[in-house]
């Protein structure tokens, strides 16, 4: 009887060092893919588990999105676009910005993405462009009080460089797309 119960304390033992190890592997893989947005997704969240199952849930929206690279013609227009934008900063740097966002928004239905709003474009970009995803919340929020007229030329200025971080990672052709399947691999 002594044995059985050993037994089977040290198989509910191992069942529990394995899930604990799965479960690490996937917090690694998550953060890894995710980066920042990971642990931004914990705090919205507030547990881990309702935030790797919202990013898995993306990664799994963004596998299903046709991403492709810009010809190059199209990367030329975009560049000579974004010149044009920052040339006119000196003399206009509120129509800069909402010209800055609107290319972004170009760009990204150029690559493939949704033209949807920003709060999905967001989410979209977190699965590949992860690392420059609160320089972009932040050149939006100056972009919003641009458009009430509560933003300095600083503050413009300062959009102006947190949207090209994003541009220069939308142009980033040497990129591969994750996909969900890498994700969502060895979920449990």
């Amino acid at each position: 009887m002594a044995v059985a119960i050993l037994i089977i304390v040290i198989v509910a033992l191992v069942i529990a060092l394995a899930i604990v190890i799965v479960q690490n592997k996937r917090h690694r893989r998550l953060a890894d893919t995710f980066g920042p947005e990971y642990e931004r997704a914990v705090r919205e969240h507030g547990d881990r588990r309702s935030a790797e199952r919202d990013l898995e849930e993306r990664a799994e929206r963004h596998d299903q999105l046709e991403l492709r690279p810009l010809e190059p013609s199209q990367r030329s227009r975009f560049t000579d676009q974004w010149s044009q934008t920052q040339a006119t900063f000196v003399d206009a740097p509120e129509t800069a910005v909402e010209q800055a966002d609107r290319l972004i928004r170009d760009l990204m239905v150029a690559r493939g993405y949704p033209d949807s709003g920003f709060d999905q474009r967001v989410s979209d970009l977190s699965v590949e462009h992860s690392a420059v995803l609160d320089e972009y919340r932040a050149a939006h929020a100056i972009a919003d009080r641009s458009a009430v007229g509560t933003a300095s030329t600083e503050d413009l200025r300062q959009a102006m460089v947190h949207y090209r971080a994003l541009f220069d990672s939308l142009l980033d052709e040497h990129r591969g797309p994750a996909s969900a399947e890498t994700v969502t691999s060895q979920k449990h």
